[in-house]
């Protein structure tokens, strides 16, 4: 694809929902000549918007690719869904390229997932550059805008050009620091990104302090440095929808960002667990190949796309490659370029090129390509995603669909690292785990309109456990007559409590074959059977003893049936006597919410029997608060952090340990299970 690494560049765009990344890649397309003109979001024409959801809802909804030539080199565009529903798409773009660009609308200034896009490339060690968007609406402040990134992100933060002639020009303050500018002096930001720079490098350093001045092609290889080591984050100031600064742009990727040599290496490792050790690729296209699958997408009419890029070594039609420690290999039968929806075939595809192939079911997200089957295995260092706190449970309207909702959901959650499905074991519940309403609207949406199927859903079932508080005794005798043979089988045995989380422990302590070594395994059936009824309010039994010590069989009528029913009745007469009471599940929950919502966002916390544990103060005046609650009392909860913080807040969860729920709870849960004992 392109003609070697140093004219390669792979930059994503981050930031909000809104900022105007997926109308910057148009314009940017279109200026470099990819595309005849510049598509529009309102008119479902854009390059990277291009699944039928996004156009339906005006916004992106999962990562896309596409790419550019300018000056010689090659441009590959990431565009990364903006809110904060739909994190799990654009995270995986951070495994792919040298830079970030984070996309702040002028008007609205620094939002949610700009700040945290920032901080995961800082983490992930990539270059990082601030796009400033939508210089030329009106009302917007940009001294101030300027003034809240570096007190947010730090003073490294600097303009490498600056909006002029009211916004509708921008004013370059790097290579030819001529001009003027709306705000501040194109002259001091030329001064202040030079020292800027100069400090990685003592030798250009004592030059600049000597002549007070250096060469622009002196400050390449330091602003390369700077850049990777986050010394340096160039804020540049354009409008997407009028054009302005966008050539300007275009001249800075080429300029300025690195190639896949000049940036920090990417993040893989090899071998697992304690043994793992780094593992540094080298953009070399004669080594063996080393790509990462970034992206897959269930296409209806294509199928299976798999999206890589490529680390080391070149791919090309025809040659075979392993999947992570697969000793298989696939043939790459179609190499594929990518303008959004559409593909291109190519032949081959180095270092630094994003690339495709298609119908290789073996290929997941996150998997490593190569063609050494001799090497070990070679994973790049898992994101941390955030945690799917928003759960919905779902059933096909049509029985006969059941096995269709398994095929879609496995589809479903191969191309959304954000999406998560569990099948509950105690309640035959398939349930779906999000980040957040709105991203579990849009699956359900996709189920009904691009696979057409309906699911009824609601809110899953707390998972409930049961226990009990004291030891007691049980005892059954089963005898059933029906004229032939019968069935007989008497059980005594003992419960007792055990610490929580201990789990179930079973004993066989008969003597003298009262009951028969064939039946002790039926009477443990027949106890873990009654585990999974409960006692009090229907929910499945955890940390008890159970210890099996007398009974009686008959040489005839003895039967494993029996002893099933014996145990279980048994059980149940010891737990009735054993004080049983239900469990919850307590959660730790981390919240990070603006410093003025503290407050009001603690209050409301406490009042769902809620626990603050600590707090600390995040970035960009955000609070990370700690602390734990009943997963019970949070299933609106998503919905009220966003009223409260007027869409700022958000927060993780984790299962942390069950604890006996208040007496009136109890109580609640007993009475609506009642009905189902009646039944019985």
């Amino acid at each position: 694809m392109s003609n070697n690494t140093e004219h390669v560049r792979t930059l994503a765009l981050v930031g909000h929902g809104g900022a105007g990344k997926t109308t910057l890649i148009e314009s940017l397309l279109a200026r470099s000549g990819a595309i005849p003109a510049a598509g529009s979001i309102d008119k479902g024409n854009t390059v990277c918007d291009y699944d039928p959801l996004e156009k339906t809802h005006l916004h992106s909804m999962k990562l896309a690719v596409a790419h550019l030539d300018h000056a010689g080199t090659r441009i590959h565009l990431l565009d990364t869904p903006g809110y904060p529903d739909f994190m799990g798409q654009a995270m995986g773009a951070l495994d792919a390229v040298e830079t970030v660009a984070v996309v702040i609308d002028a008007q609205k200034g620094i939002e949610l997932t700009a700040s945290r896009m920032m901080h995961w490339a800082q983490t992930r060690k990539l270059d990082r550059m601030i796009v400033v968007n939508k210089i030329d609406a009106p009302g917007v402040n940009l001294p101030v805008l300027l003034a809240d990134i570096q007190a947010a992100f730090g003073r490294e933060c600097l303009p490498i050009n600056l909006p002029s002639a009211g916004g509708s020009k921008v004013t370059d303050c790097f290579f030819n620091p001529g001009g003027e500018a709306d705000f501040s002096s194109v002259a001091e930001a030329h001064q202040a990104l030079v020292e800027q720079v100069v400090e990685v490098d003592e030798d250009l350093m004592a030059v600049y302090l000597e002549q007070g001045e250096v060469r622009p092609e002196q400050l390449h290889a330091p602003f390369e440095q700077a850049l990777r080591e986050g010394h340096l984050v160039p804020v540049c100031f354009t409008s997407a929808q009028t054009g302005t600064g966008v050539a300007e742009l275009l001249d800075i990727m080429v300029k300025l960002l690195p190639n896949p040599a000049e940036g920090n290496p990417p993040l893989f490792v090899l071998g697992e667990g304690e043994s793992a050790a780094p593992f540094h690729s080298e953009p070399d296209p004669a080594k063996h190949v080393i790509a990462h699958v970034f992206k897959v997408e269930m296409d209806p009419y294509v199928g299976k796309i798999c999206t890589f890029r490529v680390y080391q070594g070149t791919v090309t039609v025809g040659a075979q490659l392993y999947i992570g420690e697969s000793r298989k290999p696939f043939k790459v039968s179609h190499l594929f370029m990518l303008q959004g929806k559409q593909l291109t075939e190519v032949e081959t595809c180095g270092p630094g090129d994003i690339c495709a192939v298609t119908k290789v079911e073996d290929l997941d997200f996150d998997t490593v390509l190569h063609d050494a089957p001799e090497v070990d295995h070679i994973h790049m260092r898992p994101l941390e995603f955030p945690h799917a706190v928003f759960g919905l449970a779902v059933r096909p309207k049509k029985q006969s669909d059941a096995s269709k909702l398994a095929e879609v959901l496995h589809k479903l959650i191969a191309e959304d690292p954000g999406l998560h499905v569990e099948h509950d074991a105690t309640t035959h519940e398939a349930v779906i785990r999000g980040l957040g309403e709105m991203h579990l609207a849009n699956v359900l949406e996709k189920m009904r309109e691009q696979f057409r199927l309906d699911v009824d859903t609601h809110p899953p079932t707390i998972p409930y456990r049961e226990t009990i508080q004291a030891a007691a005794e049980g005892h059954h005798r089963h005898k059933k007559q029906t004229g032939g043979a019968g069935q007989f089988g008497e059980v005594y045995l003992r419960v007792e409590p055990m610490d929580r989380g201990a789990g179930f422990e079973y004993v066989d302590a008969v003597k003298g074959g009262v009951i028969p070594n064939t039946f002790i395994p039926a009477v443990e059936k027949g106890v873990r059977q009654a585990m999974d009824l409960g006692a009090v309010a229907g929910f499945p039994l955890q940390d008890v003893k159970v210890t099996v010590y007398d009974g009686k069989n008959h040489p005839v009528d003895g039967k494993e049936i029996a002893f099933v029913t014996a145990g279980k009745k048994a059980f149940l007469d010891a737990m009735s006597k054993a004080k049983p009471i239900v469990l919850e599940p307590i959660v730790n929950i981390e919240l990070t919410v603006p410093e003025a919502f503290f407050g009001d966002v603690s209050g409301d916390l406490s009042g769902r029997r809620g626990q603050i544990t600590g707090s600390q103060a995040g970035r960009g005046g955000m609070m990370v608060i700690d602390g734990q609650a009943p997963l019970a009392e949070l299933d609106n909860f998503q919905q009220r952090l966003k009223a409260l913080t007027g869409g700022q807040g958000s927060y993780t969860l984790e299962l942390s340990h069950y604890e006996q729920v208040p007496p009136n709870v109890q109580q609640q849960l007993a009475a609506e299970f009642k009905p189902h004992q009646d039944e019985d």
